[in-house]
């Protein structure tokens, strides 16, 4: 008898571990997804093209609030758990939840999950989101480039649009995040990496994703994985980096599956020491010493710059942050505060009462946001109502602490300033030695 499998996930983890595990394997039924963290995903399909010949309906995507009616109608044997960035207590109570309707609550592992690849790959994973992944990704090109190296980077997914049109996508230039529909999210991940002149894949099938950047048509020595949330990578590493984050101090070790990745680390890289507390700094240190004794430590800083200080001096300043970072990665101070404060804003304003739609929408389910402003962009209405949230807001001038520069995607009528961070090593060891050690021994 096959065993009915609800798979529980954000539009990411999920169809991966579908994909490794469960797709044309024939003990098991994959009956549905469910859908949580990201808004608008649930009530899609994943569909029939990407799911095999064992599906040829597709499988229906409900909302995780509706997992215990689902488990019931649908005779459900098991539920694997495959998202990331949340706390131990709310993984164990979705088994209570699982457990109480008589599923089996099941975490899928590396082993059974991670594909193998031809060439050597570098894997650049954290302990939280927000914690300077993509900054990190970004000088360990920058290191294997200088040696003349091609690198082609794959980022963890994001598919929230047509999913059967994103099972295999490649960014190499701007036009390409036009071309493939990119939200905020993905353009905040993505052009960094083609601003600086080198390829970006993504999208659903991450086996026909990772085959794809092997014959990458302009070569390729390394991959990159690119990880998001604080996800362990999907592809097998060859070396394994795991950021953490003195900021947040003590949940290396309380969030799923962050602490799965800081205990595979090789290295263990300690960012933002340069604006958190030496409490905070010893505390990560030691839990990487408790966990990981085997990742050789870096120190780091993520110092800032701006394109212009003098809209912010003295100023009344509306500080936008990257969305995930604030929503489920809970923090509480980003790239645009830091900046606030450093260059002398009088004030930072509190966005709430001007905000609008699906903006007041996010306030409500993570009203822990405060007074900064989450860059959300995963539909059309959001980035329309981010752009009147912004405009509407009585301020002088706007920070803008993301990745991207919204100034491209929506229309600020405000004076306001892009904020810059980067990856800056402390001492020794540091990225450069253990990026020569690896290709020594990998590079041939």
């Amino acid at each position: 008898m096959k065993k009915n499998v609800i798979i529980i996930g954000a539009a990411g983890r999920d169809f991966h571990n579908f994909n490794t595990y469960y797709r044309g394997n024939s003990q098991y039924n994959v009956v549905a997804f469910t859908a949580a963290q990201i808004p608008d995903i649930d009530g899609r399909k994943y569909p029939a093209v990407l799911a095999g010949e064992q599906y040829p309906d597709g499988i229906p995507i409900y909302a995780e609030e509706d997992l215990p009616k689902l488990i019931k109608e649908l005779k459900v044997d098991d539920c694997v758990f495959s998202y990331s960035d949340v706390t131990y207590s709310h993984v164990m109570k979705l088994s209570a939840i699982v457990n109480a309707n008589g599923a089996n609550f099941v975490l899928l592992g590396p082993n059974d999950t991670m594909v193998k690849s031809t060439k050597p790959v570098i894997a650049v994973g954290a302990v939280r989101t927000g914690v300077g992944k993509s900054q990190t990704s970004r000088k360990v090109i920058e290191y294997l480039m200088a040696k003349g190296l091609k690198v082609v980077a794959v980022r963890h997914p994001m598919p929230y649009g047509d999913l059967a049109a994103q099972k295999v996508q490649r960014f190499a230039t701007v036009e390409d995040l036009h071309k493939h529909k990119c939200t905020i999210e993905e353009m905040e991940e993505y052009e960094p990496h083609v601003v600086r002149g080198n390829v970006i894949y993504a999208g659903v099938d991450y086996e026909a994703i990772l085959r794809a950047a092997e014959q990458d048509p302009d070569g390729c020595d390394v991959v990159l994985w690119d990880g998001g949330n604080n996800d362990f990578p999907f592809y097998k590493p060859d070396l394994n980096i795991t950021l953490v984050d003195p900021h947040r101090p003590g949940d290396e070790l309380n969030y799923y599956p962050g602490e799965v990745t800081l205990r595979m680390a090789d290295v263990a890289v300690i960012n933002k020491m340069d604006s958190a507390s030496p409490e905070g700094i010893q505390t990560v240190r030691e839990n990487i010493a408790k966990v990981a004794p085997q990742a050789i430590v870096v120190d780091g800083a993520s110092p800032i710059r701006v394109d212009d200080p003098s809209v912010i001096k003295g100023k009344r300043v509306l500080v936008v942050e990257d969305g995930p970072t604030l929503t489920h990665g809970k923090m509480k101070i980003g790239a645009g505060t830091v900046a606030a404060q450093k260059f002398g804003a009088a004030e930072l304003v509190d966005p709430r009462p001007y905000t609008v739609g699906k903006l007041s929408e996010t306030f409500k389910i993570y009203p822990e946001i405060g007074v900064l402003l989450p860059a959300m962009g995963y539909s059309d209405q959001q980035l329309k109502d981010l752009e009147t949230t912004i405009n509407n807001t009585e301020c002088d001038a706007v920070v803008i602490g993301t990745p991207i520069d919204l100034n491209r995607i929506v229309k600020i009528n405000k004076p306001n300033t892009r904020v810059y961070y980067d990856l800056q090593e402390i001492g020794y060891p540091n990225l450069g030695e253990i990026i020569d050690d690896f290709v020594k021994k990998h590079i041939r």
